[in-house]
């Protein structure tokens, strides 16, 4: 006789964090919470006056079921450490920057800035909402960096904290020379127009005796910190091109502006002329702002990230066999026993000591579900624990794991050279020839013509005919384009990822976390309508086991209290068994639970549920495919070869072939040297490749690949060294991302022929010796302004169709 089951108390919303009440019992007054956690938070803000952070935002705060280990940042003691992880430190101030992925909203700013009112140790807290960073200035004399951290975490916003943080390899973030070049060439361009206004309009310099030698005088000054100091990158990278004899986009700009320099130079100092002063500066600015904005993204995001990035900074060591201790990772040696709590990464390769295992690699070999392991089995370094503490005896030094290796494959060590190719540096190569052609003709033209003329008709070609709206629209054409694509949360790490966009042949995809959603599986259950009394058992049963299908279980059915239990059976890759109050209760492989019984075959993992020696139904694995996957396929496999490689099993692979068409490639069960030999194989062929992935199993691969696309959940988070950073929610775009890429060209060309269009009647004053100061002043500016606004537009009506 089946019993109603036990009543859970209704729904409500946890006060803190949002999430839904289970069982109720936990409250303070009228506010509930949905675990102490919460509850202890609420307590903390409120003993410090902070309860306005629940006022900015309805129910602000992080979940806190899951409680922080105590002494998880014991390693923040470590001298060494802490000194690796200060950014400033005098007497007994300190300065530090934590990464917080958890910031999401303006009571959390209010919050973190607030730091100060729950440490009295913390002097300042400043928030960088964008890269979810807060800096951190506390008093060493009252607080510590632990303390520091520990305060952090017990309010909700545990720092991520990675050997990245103390590796001698750090990403630059900023490029402040570049910002102050772009003022001071802003400020000098705005002044010598100002000055030269007389020039201009061909006011009457007699009126005013010396006034325009002044103003030339001031020109000239203005003028230097732009040339010698601004304009020094152009000169560098033309200079580096000549050595490897290879004319690049700046070597004519750098021509053009020391042209424009040295005649402006003789005609103030010969009185035969205001010089071309505004010009020069004016494309100096215009193109370091162009450059701004093409670096704009990696102040943000980096795409150069390694494992290092992944692994955690201090690990846990058992000493004496029970002593446990924080070291800092890098000091992990063979014959070190560690502890490995739930959720923490494996740190080296090592092997189970004891404890029950449940390692989840997807992250490392694409596998979708997590691996039993059992005691004396390894554990490959990049695992992530899924079920209780375990105790590893490491084997290999953290440079020495299988990870490691994999990272040092040679594909990383090889970085893609793109600039040297760039369509646009052959567009301008030729361009200058042509210009040089056209200079040699008209000074021979003029030496036997008029001789007094040549060396005005020389410069004055090189200066009006300067590339500079060329290189203009592409700097522009880029810059903006990486905005727009930026706006859509589609991070591309230069323009040359743009340029290559047209090349590709072949698209590869990983499954795991790639095409599928990374927050994991749905099970939906079919056969007979399970009473909630039913239901209850089969939970009370699922809830017993740490394997990831018994876990979905649970999770699947809704919430209810425990029942009693007895005779509790786990058979390792069949299921489980248990008498629960009174009921023979089982689930597992349909040939462990019922021999005989007609199973259904969906080419999926499935769970098979029995009751008292009768099958009620099963729960099928149903992978969350990423949203609009269907229409991006549709999209690609018109212009592109398709495939899917993944390091997981081929229980999907017909409801892949019905995504992607029975002709696409599907390959299963490949390790992450395999993908990277795939992608190989095809480049042997002639065949451009893009690689789309996700973790660590498929960094070897996106190295490898022509262009790499990392598809990640949250941006700022740990992703392979890739060429783009695609945000998981954007991925409906993706088809409509390779299309907006492939335009990039087209603008170019528009905009270099309208830049021609200017130069043609430039030069035709030039050559023929009629070109005064005020047509070339005002022609090269309203060049330069009008490529700009061109290019601005026409990628804002691009951008507006990737919406």
């Amino acid at each position: 006789m089946l019993k109603e089951p036990v009543k859970v108390n209704p729904q409500a919303l946890c006060y803190h964090c949002g999430e839904d009440i289970i069982e109720r019992g936990i409250h303070i007054e009228d506010k509930h919470f949905c675990c102490s956690g919460c509850k202890t938070v609420y307590e903390i803000l409120s003993q410090n006056n902070l309860c306005e952070y629940y006022d900015r935002e309805a129910q602000p705060g992080i979940n806190q079921k899951h409680q922080i280990r105590e002494g998880k940042f014991g390693f923040l003691d470590d001298e060494n450490v802490t000194q690796k992880l200060l950014h400033f430190r005098q007497d007994e101030q300190c300065h530090v920057m934590f990464y917080l992925p958890q910031m999401h909203c303006s009571s959390c700013i209010w919050l973190l800035e607030n730091l100060n009112r729950v440490n009295k140790g913390v002097l300042k807290s400043e928030v960088d909402f964008i890269k979810k960073e807060v800096r951190v200035i506390f008093d060493k004399s009252k607080t510590s960096l632990r303390k520091v951290a520990e305060t952090l975490t017990l309010i909700g916003y545990e720092p991520h904290i990675s050997l990245q943080d103390v590796s001698d390899k750090k990403v630059k973030k900023h490029n402040t020379a570049r910002i102050v070049k772009i003022g001071i060439a802003g400020f000098c361009f705005g002044n010598i127009m100002m000055l030269s206004f007389p020039e201009y309009f061909s006011l009457n310099p007699e009126e005013h005796p010396g006034l325009n030698t002044w103003f030339s005088a001031l020109n000239v000054l203005l003028s230097l910190p732009v040339f010698f100091y601004c304009a020094f990158e152009f000169f560098e990278s033309a200079y580096k091109g000549l050595r490897q004899k290879f004319l690049n986009i700046d070597a004519p700009i750098a021509l053009a502006i020391v042209i424009t320099f040295g005649r402006s130079l003789y005609e103030i100092g010969s009185g035969t002329g205001a010089g071309y002063l505004d010009s020069m500066s004016g494309i100096v600015f215009f193109m370091l702002v162009g450059r701004y904005f093409q670096d704009k993204t990696y102040q943000n995001l980096s795409f150069e990230r390694d494992y290092k990035s992944y692994f955690p900074l201090g690990v846990t060591i058992l000493e004496d066999g029970a002593v446990e201790q924080q070291i800092p990772v890098s000091e992990l040696k063979p014959g070190h026993r560690i502890k490995i709590h739930h959720g923490e990464i494996i740190p080296a390769d090592s092997i189970l000591f004891m404890g029950k295992a449940s390692i989840d690699y997807s992250f490392v070999s694409g596998e979708s579900l997590p691996v039993e392991k059992s005691i004396g089995e390894i554990l490959y370094a990049g695992g992530k624990q899924c079920g209780g503490a375990i105790e590893l005896e490491v084997v290999k030094e953290i440079s020495q794991s299988y990870l490691t290796r994999l990272w040092n494959n040679d594909s990383f060590k090889q970085e893609k050279e793109r600039d040297k190719t760039s369509f646009v540096h052959y567009l301008s190569r030729y361009f200058t020839y042509i210009l040089f052609s056209i200079a040699l003709f008209a000074t021979g033209y003029w030496l036997m013509e008029d001789a007094s003329k040549t060396w005005q008709v020389l410069t004055a070609v090189l200066i009006v005919a300067c590339p500079c709206a060329l290189l203009l629209s592409a700097t522009f054409t880029n810059g903006n384009m990486l905005h727009a694509l930026g706006s859509k949360g589609i991070y591309v790490k230069n323009a040359g990822v743009l340029e290559d966009m047209s090349s590709i042949t072949n698209i590869v995809f990983d499954k795991t976390g790639t095409i599928t959603e990374q927050s994991g599986s749905e099970l939906l259950y079919k056969g007979e309508e399970l009473s909630a009394y039913q239901q209850q058992l089969f939970r009370t049963l699922s809830s017993q086991s740490n394997h990831p299908l018994s876990k979905g279980v649970y999770y699947r059915l809704p919430a209810s209290s425990k029942l009693k239990l007895s005779d509790f059976v786990e058979e390792k890759g069949k299921g489980l068994s248990a008498n629960i109050d009174g009921h023979e209760v089982r689930m597992g492989s349909a040939d462990w639970i019922a021999k005989g019984f007609q199973t259904v075959d969906t080419k999926r993992s499935s769970v098979y549920l029995a009751l008292d020696g009768k099958v009620l139904g099963f729960f099928e694995v149903n992978h969350h495919y990423r949203k609009g996957l269907e229409q991006v396929v549709s999209e690609l496999s018109e212009s592109y070869t398709l495939a899917v490689v993944s390091g997981d099993n081929a229980a999907e692979e017909q409801r892949l072939k019905g995504i992607f068409g029975e002709e696409c490639t599907l390959l299963f069960n490949r390790q992450p040297q395999d993908k990277l030999d795939y992608i190989k194989r095809l480049q042997a062929g002639k065949k451009r490749v893009m690689m789309v992935g996700d973790g660590l199993n498929d960094a070897g691969a996106l190295r490898q690949s022509d262009i790499g696309i990392a598809i990640s959940d949250n941006t700022n988070t740990f992703s392979p060294s890739c060429d783009v950073i695609f945000s998981g929610a954007s991925f409906p775009l993706f088809g409509k991302f390779i299309r907006f890429c492939r335009r990039q060209k087209f603008i170019i060309y528009i905009s270099f022929v309208l830049s021609i269009l200017y130069n043609i009647i430039g030069l035709y004053f030039a050559v023929s010796g009629q070109l005064e100061p005020v047509i070339a002043a005002i022609l090269m500016p309203v060049s330069s302004i009008s490529i700009v606004v061109f290019t601005s537009g026409a990628t804002f009506v691009l951008a507006k169709r990737l919406s």
